[in-house]
This record gives structure tokens, sequence and C-alpha cells, in this order.
């Protein structure tokens, strides 16, 4: 079986509450750092996101993407050698001067006898975002400071910013491999830094970021992969459709059937809920009394855990009675009280 370059499952988290909840007696004092990213977690500061959003194998695929993120000739492309690059047609010099043409022939030569192997990616492509409401123009410097803190003078790069779909976030081309023949494999540790990392450069532009896992902040709407998540906002995803339909099918046959991954949802939810508890517990005793009470508040405002089709179900739920009450009241004339 083929190693895998980027894996995103069992993502540990990023503050391990959890083991809070089973720690013995004589506790460590909670440092600076830790009290102040419970605080950021606790007030729900934005969350940082970096995605993974694929990666070309191919010259076309590269040139598509890089021409993607320029706008067609209409954004700005910034590399990291600090040129700006606007023209259309930059993709095809861009490619060129990462001799990625030469690592492609090297590659396929290389990967000719492994049968049935997909070849290895030329670039990664990554997205780094924030929600609405955050400067565009920070995020870009903070995505700047990361990309060359990590990336400068190992990996070529190419970054654009976009803020049409409504929060800023930056699209980062970086070659696979190295000017020193090293490859770049994106694991889940990486991510954990990378998020970490992100937001503390985010923080030191004044701008409030966080970076924290998902089952710790009590998050239970579902992440969609990126290419689904755009079909559906354009109404245009066959998979995100066939689910609906299921899931609504179920509903009018009596209710959704019992789902595996819901005992291991609950269980989570569970370690979570009694480590944020302990860590109150232990925030009471260190002094911090006011956080130790918005951690309390924290957790008795988090939302059922869910699953994927318990959420399509309450969303469809709560449509169904949005259209009837639209209905009844357009039913009412003028005089009606």
């Amino acid at each position: 079986m083929p190693k895998r370059v980027v894996d995103l499952r069992d993502q540990r988290a990023l503050l391990d509450i959890a083991s809070y909840g089973r720690r013995g007696p004589g506790h460590r004092p909670l440092t600076k750092a830790e009290v102040e990213h419970v605080s950021r977690t606790a007030r729900r500061v934005p969350e940082v996101m970096i995605k993974i959003s694929g990666g070309a194998r191919s010259l076309r695929g590269v040139q598509a993407h890089l021409d993607y993120i320029g706008r067609e000739g209409e954004g700005v492309i910034e590399t990291d050698d600090g040129a700006q690059l606007q023209e259309k047609g930059f993709e095809k010099t861009l490619v060129k001067d990462w001799d990625l043409d030469l690592e492609e022939h090297r590659r396929h030569t290389q990967w000719a006898v492994a049968v049935g192997r997909k070849p290895p990616k030329l670039v990664h492509n990554l997205v780094f975002s924030m929600p609405k409401g955050a400067p565009p123009d920070k995020v870009y410097a903070a995505v700047r400071k990361f990309a060359t803190e990590k990336f400068a003078l190992q990996h070529r790069y190419a970054m654009a910013l976009h803020t049409d779909q409504g929060h800023p976030h930056v699209h980062v081309v970086v070659k696979a491999v190295s000017e020193q023949g090293e490859r770049l494999n994106i694991r889940k540790a990486t991510l954990r830094e990378w998020r970490q990392d992100f937001a503390r450069y985010l923080r030191d532009l004044g701008v409030e970021a966080n970076a924290t896992e998902r089952a710790v902040r009590g998050e239970v709407r579902p992440q969609k992969a990126t290419g689904i998540h755009r079909a559906m906002m354009r109404g245009a995803s066959t998979l995100w459709r066939e689910r609906t339909q299921s899931v609504a099918r179920e509903l009018s046959s009596g209710g959704l059937r019992p789902e595996p991954g819901r005992e291991r949802l609950v269980a989570t939810r569970r370690d979570v809920v009694r480590g944020w508890n302990a860590m109150a517990q232990l925030l009471d005793e260190q002094g911090h009394r006011e956080l130790a009470t918005v951690v309390r508040r924290f957790v008795e405002r988090m939302s059922p855990p869910q699953s994927e089709r318990q959420w399509i179900g309450r969303e469809l739920q709560a449509r169904m009675a949005r259209a009837r009450a639209l209905a009844g009241g357009s039913s009412r004339t003028p005089g009606d009280s």
C-alpha cells in the first residue's frame, strides 16, 4: 500500500483537554501559554484553518491551479523571491523557473516501473483562512511570514490573497521537492504545528486567532472536503444531494436509523466535558477564578454531539418549519390579528 503524504485521520487535539480529566492529584501549575490558550478557546476566539486542497501531479494541473489562484491574470501572485506576477500566462514561466518540467520527466522515469501507483505530487496546494471579519491585509501578512519561515530557501512557492468568498483566505502553492532534493511530507503533526504557528503570527499582528481541535471546542457542524464544499455552495454537489435525499427518506419513514459512529461521538464528548470540568477546577485552585467561570459557561453552551446525518436531519427539519411558518404567514389577510 502506498505511503500517504498527507494524513488528516485521527488528528490529536492541539489543546489536549481530555487529558486533564485523567490526571491524578498534584497537578503542576498551568503555564502562561496554557492559560492563554484555554482563555482563547473558552471565549471562542476565531479559529485559523489550513486546508490541503490537493496537489497537482502534472504540469497541466500545476498551471491550471496557478491560473486559478491568479484569477486568470486579474489577480496578483507573489513568489518566494518577492516577485509580483499578474500578467496572463505567468504560470508557464513559473513552472519553467521552478524546473517542474525536469522534475516531471525525472519522476516519470523513476516511477514508470511502479505499475498501478500514482506519481508523486509536483506541488502541494494549501489554503490559509480566517473567518469573516478578519483584516485581509493582516491575514496575508501572517501567511507571508509563515511561508518565509517554513519554506524560504528550501521549497519554491507562490501565494495569492482571495476575499471573494466572504472570508479572507490565501492560496499557497508549494513545490513538493526542495532545492536540496528533499520531498515535503505534510503529516497530521505538521498541520498541528502549522496551525499553531499561523495563529501565533496573526496574534503578533494584533489579530485574535486560535488553533484548537473541533472536538475540544464542541464543534458539531460537519466539515466538508474543499471540493464538496465548493460544489455545495454552487448547489452542484452530487454527494451532498444524495446524502440529503437519503436523510429525508429516513425522516419521512419515522426517523433516522442508529449509526455505528454515534457512540464514539458521545464518548469523545464525554471525555472532552470531563477534561474541561477538570480544567475549571484546576483554574479555581490556581487562582484563575474568573476564567474558571468562563470555562464552565463554555461547557454548558456546547451543542449536543451529532453526526453528519443528524446535522442534515436537523437542517431539513428547520427548513421545513420555516417553510410552514412562511406559508402560514402568507395566507393571512391584512385584517387578521
